[in-house]
Parts: structure tokens; C-alpha cells; sequence
């Protein structure tokens, strides 16, 4: 059988944001949205959260109105903000329980060819298991595969599963499985949380998969808190909870008795860092048994160990990480990167693929072939 895991970076629809060219400017207006909402939370708002409001509700273009560029401002009950003839915003709620809205990025759709170039990949790769990341949805995943994926492939998945995370950008984490890998069994773990608030910015979904051999696959599919916006020490905190807290349930499992376990997805730092240390070493009073595919004899990185964008080292961010039982059944393994755009001519890319905006994914796929 086989293993993979596959960034999709949205199948259909992509948030402006994340799919602008300019990411210097939209780092920072990521930033300040994700500041936004969370003082938009407090039951309170003093005197500088409202101030605040307004600076950051300007900076990103909702000076005028609650529809932006990139955001839209959504009062469905009672006000946030009124706007004076006379110019300017004003913050008329006192607190969270004065008003009913939310912020919401806007979305714009997909190119074709970077759509289908998503499916020639997944059909490549003919993945039995497929860790999905960034899927906007199961209907999405539904779609994709119905749509594009069987007009190319003579088997399709026929098991689909996406549970709805904690991002309201849609961006959430599933798992698709061939007809004769069934989902058996689906433990969420959305509502995981520690004193410093929710633990998954999306989910850490577990998926027990069976298999055609009569063995089960406990499949743990993750992603974690990028390097993209806010803090780097805030982003690294919250990585390194996500990694405590994966290294917690994998513990767990193993002491249940359960050998087959794949943790995959894209973790967003790299294989020495110290926030995946907890999953990726563990410590002397919890290790982690666990062993990334790329250490594997048999892994083919292409001469490139990174999975994302330009395939350097500092770029490796995907992974299956194996017990001991899977990495011991590994027959080969390594990385895909067709979909990838690159203008260096580091590897080979679809003929269609002439054009960045229409690349499957800025993550290449990884995938290991294991005998259970």
C-alpha cells in the first residue's frame, strides 16, 4: 500500500491573501487580521482595544465599508462600528456581547490548470491513504474527486473524510482512502486545549484505516501553526504545544497497543528545530519513538530534501512520521514534485505547468510504499 501526504493549498477556492504575489505586504495584513480577531473576542473592549480596532480595520481597507479587498466585516446583529457622514469609525460596542459578526477573508477561485494539475498529482502519486492538507472542505474534497480526479484515473477514493477544524480561512486537514481502505474509526481532538487556550489551529484528527491484509492504520493528520504571520516566538510556542500535544496522543495510542501509526501532514519548521522536538525526539522522561520517512534507506528526495517551494533544506516541512512497526515495513519511499512550480530547472515539472499561478501546490506530495 501506499502512504502519502499532499499540501493542496485549496482545491477550488483560496483566500486573496494567501494566493497574492506580494507576500511582504500581505504577511503584515495577515498579522493584523489575525490581531483583530482576537481582540474582536474580548468581553470587554477598553479604551486602546478600540482605538486599535479602528487602526487595524483601516489597514486592512475598511475604512469606507465592510467589504475590503481581502476582508469582509460581517455585523449581522447590533454594530461593531458606524461610520459618520462626516468620516471616520467609530466602535459602538462596548464588548463581544454587544454585537453578533465576525471577520471573513475573501476568497477567489482557483485556475483551472492549477486545479488539474492538483489531480494529475494525486493520480501520480496513487496514494491507497492520502493525508490532505489544506482542503477547504469534504464537499470540496467530494467535488475533486468526482470532477477531476476520476475523469483521469480508473480509481477514485472511495472513502472521504474532512472534519471542520478551528481556521475560518478554510483551510482544515482530511484523509482520502481507496474503497478497499475503509475509515473505520474517527477521533477528533478540535476542542484540545491547555492554559495558554485551543491547542489545533485546525484538528489533529485520528483516522483508523483498514486494511486489505485484515491490519488497521491509525492515521494522524496535522497541520501545524505556520511561520507565515504573527511573532516568530508565538508561532514557535504554539508549534511546540501542537508538537507536545501530538507526542501526548501518539504516547497514548502506543500504550493501547497500537503498532500501525503514521503522524503526517505539514508541520511547518524543520527537522531540527526546536519546536517539533517534543514529536520528532521527545525527552528523556517521554521520548517519542517515532522516525521521519526521510531518514528511510530507501527515501528518493531527487537531490532536494526540501518539500516545499524551492526544495532547499531549510524548506523541508512535510512529513510521515512512522512507529516503528511502519517504518520497519517501508519498501520505498520519497518525494513528487511535478506540481511544483520552479524556474531553476531543479526538477522536472508538467509540460502544462508554464506559469507559477498555475502550479498544483507550493508543497510537493511525500509518500512511502509500506507492506502491512
Amino acid at each position: 500500500m501506499r502512504i502519502a501526504s499532499f499540501n493542496v493549498e485549496n482545491l477550488f477556492d483560496r483566500a486573496r491573501l494567501l494566493a497574492a504575489d506580494d507576500w511582504a505586504t500581505h504577511r503584515t495584513l495577515l498579522d493584523t487580521y489575525a490581531k483583530l480577531t482576537r481582540t474582536l473576542q474580548h468581553a470587554a473592549y477598553s479604551a486602546t482595544d478600540k482605538a486599535n480596532i479602528v487602526k487595524w480595520l483601516v489597514a486592512l481597507g475598511l475604512e469606507k465599508a465592510d467589504s475590503g479587498t481581502y476582508v469582509i466585516l460581517r455585523q449581522n446583529r447590533g454594530r461593531l462600528i458606524t461610520r459618520p457622514k462626516t468620516g471616520g469609525m467609530i466602535v459602538v460596542a462596548d464588548g463581544r456581547p454587544d454585537w453578533v459578526g465576525w471577520l471573513e477573508l475573501k476568497t477567489q477561485a482557483v485556475t483551472e490548470l492549477a486545479v488539474r494539475h492538483t489531480a494529475q498529482v494525486v493520480h501520480d502519486v496513487a496514494a491507497d491513504v492520502l493525508g490532505v492538507v489544506e482542503a477547504e472542505s469534504r464537499i470540496a474534497l467530494q467535488r475533486f474527486n468526482v470532477d477531476l480526479l476520476r475523469p483521469i484515473s480508473d480509481r477514485i477514493y472511495g472513502h472521504i473524510m474532512l472534519i471542520d477544524g478551528n481556521d475560518d480561512r478554510g483551510i482544515d486537514v482530511g484523509v482520502m482512502t481507496r474503497g478497499d481502505h475503509e475509515i473505520q474509526r474517527i477521533v477528533s481532538h478540535v476542542d484540545d486545549a491547555d492554559l495558554a487556550g485551543p491547542i489545533f489551529g485546525r484538528d489533529c484528527p485520528e483516522y483508523t484505516v483498514a486494511l486489505p491484509s485484515g491490519a488497521t492504520l491509525l492515521v494522524m493528520v496535522n497541520h501545524f501553526k505556520s511561520k507565515g504571520y504573527g511573532s516568530a516566538r508565538d508561532s514557535n510556542r504554539r508549534r511546540q504545544r501542537q508538537a507536545e500535544r501530538v507526542a501526548e496522543i501518539y504516547r497514548a495510542r502506543r500504550a493501547e497497543g497500537i503498532a500501525n501509526i503514521v503522524v503526517l501532514g505539514d508541520l511547518n519548521d524543520t527537522p531540527d528545530s526546536a519546536p517539533l522536538a517534543p514529536l520528532l525526539v521527545g525527552s528523556a522522561a517521554a521520548p517519542t519513538d517515532l522516525k521521519d520517512i526521510a531518514t528511510h534507506p530507501s527515501f528518493d528526495d531527487g537531490g532536494w530534501p526540501g518539500t516545499y517551494t524551492t526544495g532547499r533544506a531549510g524548506n523541508k516541512i512535510d512529513y510521515i512520521l512512522c512507529s516503528p512497526a511502519v517504518f520497519a515495513a517501508v519498501t520505498a519511499s520519497g518525494i513528487f514534485r511535478k506540481g511544483v512550480w520552479t524556474s531553476s530547472g531543479r526538477w522536472e515539472m508538467y509540460p502544462t505547468l508554464t506559469r507559477e499561478q498555475d502550479a498544483a501546490s507550493d508543497h510537493a506530495a511525500i509518500w512511502a510504499d509500506v507492506d502491512l
